[in-house]
């Protein structure tokens, strides 16, 4: 039995070292993808939101892995969810506090580590305990009490020992502590996302910052992660929440990194009605149409910066497919070649292989014509009517395919439907994270 553990241990020590070699370190000798931003952008403090965090050891001491956001009294709260059949209590229970205005403000637990998903009354048990816990901390309703978890599935959330920590949570509030937040709920992340904007409503300035965390377990159907996004916008729940949901599809229901659905995640957007500013409560005025352009400008990014954290990723995609029936065969299309591990492998290889993109094509399911459809590498013209483009060269989609960045598009040429959607490769480096991911 003592060898065996030694062998064990062995290999563990050489995986881990191979890991270290495969991806570069940054700073304090984390693995942080190729793909991250230079720095952390600076996110402006919002007005009526105050955060703190701190490690509770939910799943490993010493590490950060908890965050507490606290909203002002008067602040409206909007959230899309996970539509996953098994998704967790922290989802279910916020789903049904979401639509409740509540003038007495609201407070945001997050736990990563755990995510509370899959452990049946348990789970449900963790979340009350925690609202509980919370609302008599805060003196809130524990109805605008969310709670969210993040993490390894199907064990029970420790929540005492994030009870435990409550009163340093409080303690600790302040309004510059946005970036803490965002690496206390990190899991596989390598870097913390961030993202803000400033903007001008009736004359009045409007800053949305936001915080995001995702790297595996990343498709769209809804938002397969943790986002939290405030604003000090004064603007009536409904409103807030038909916007949210507008800039949702077309943001984070617009990224994929290995085409799995989580069990657990949400998007939840807080606006403290803080600035001083006539209220929006027409989701269709022309302030609310400066705010969700703002709004969706932040999603976006964070969506973004999710892809370029994909577990493994070295290559950032957008594939672009016009020319459909509809959008919604667009879409079809465009999930297909992005979602193809053929594909993603092909690109982690920088390998031009453009007979991928048409197998992906002909598999979704999206009506389209062999003879009619056209395939670019970037401005390089590939294939077109059926075959190899005459002005194509197999050497040129090489040297495109050793970029960073890339773009796949595809024209149908069968109607105006059109899609956007970004990804990223697939490599060995994504296989060695998740097989390990609970050890």
């Amino acid at each position: 039995m003592g060898a065996k553990k030694k062998l064990k241990k062995k290999i563990k020590a050489l995986k881990a070292q191979l890991k270290t070699a495969a991806q570069p370190a940054q700073g304090n000798g984390v693995l942080v993808s190729p793909l991250a931003p230079v720095d952390f952008p600076d996110l402006p403090a919002i007005k009526g939101v105050r955060l703190a965090t701190t490690a509770a050891g939910v799943r490993y001491s010493g590490r950060t892995d908890v965050m507490l956001a606290v909203l002002d009294p008067g602040s409206v709260v909007a959230g899309t969810f996970t539509r996953s059949a098994t998704r967790s209590a922290s989802v279910l229970d916020a789903q049904t506090k979401i639509a409740g205005d509540g003038t007495e403000g609201a407070a945001i637990l997050v736990n990563s580590g755990n995510a509370n998903a899959f452990t049946g009354a348990a789970g449900v048990a963790s979340v009350n305990a925690l609202s509980a816990a919370v609302s008599q901390k805060l003196g809130l309703p524990a109805t605008r009490v969310f709670t969210s978890s993040t993490g390894v599935i199907g064990e029970p959330l420790p929540h005492d020992r994030i009870i435990a920590v409550l009163d340093e949570l409080t303690v600790g509030l302040s309004g510059a502590a946005l970036q803490d937040a965002a690496r206390a709920i990190m899991t596989t992340d390598t870097f913390p996302k961030g993202s803000s904007t400033t903007f001008e409503i009736a004359g009045e300035t409007v800053t949305i910052s936001g915080i995001a965390k995702g790297s595996g377990m990343v498709a769209p159907d809804m938002a397969t992660m943790l986002v939290y996004i405030f604003t000090d916008a004064k603007i009536a729940r409904p409103a807030l929440q038909s916007m949210l949901s507008q800039q949702t599809d077309r943001s984070f229901n617009c990224i994929t990194v290995d085409s799995d659905t989580s069990t657990s995640d949400m998007v939840l957007l807080g606006a403290t009605g803080q600035a001083d500013m006539p209220v929006i409560d027409d989701a269709t005025s022309e302030a609310a149409r400066a705010f969700s352009d703002a709004l969706g400008k932040v999603m976006l990014d964070l969506a973004h910066q999710v892809v370029r954290d994909g577990e493994g990723a070295t290559k950032f995609v957008e594939v672009s497919v016009s020319g459909a029936r509809s959008d919604a065969d667009a879409r079809k299309v465009a999930m297909a070649i992005a979602n193809s591990p053929l594909v993603k492998t092909a690109i982690a290889g920088e390998d031009p292989n453009w007979g991928r993109i048409v197998m992906a094509v002909g598999k979704s399911g999206a009506e389209a014509d062999r003879d009619r459809l056209s395939i670019r590498f970037g401005p390089h013209l590939v294939a077109f009517q059926g075959q190899v483009a005459p002005s194509y060269a197999e050497q040129v989609g090489a040297e495109y395919m050793r970029q960073q960045e890339l773009v796949i598009g595809v024209d149908l040429r069968l109607g105006v439907g059109a899609a956007t959607v970004w990804t990223c490769d697939l490599t060995h480096r994504y296989i060695d994270i998740n097989t390990d991911y609970r050890s």
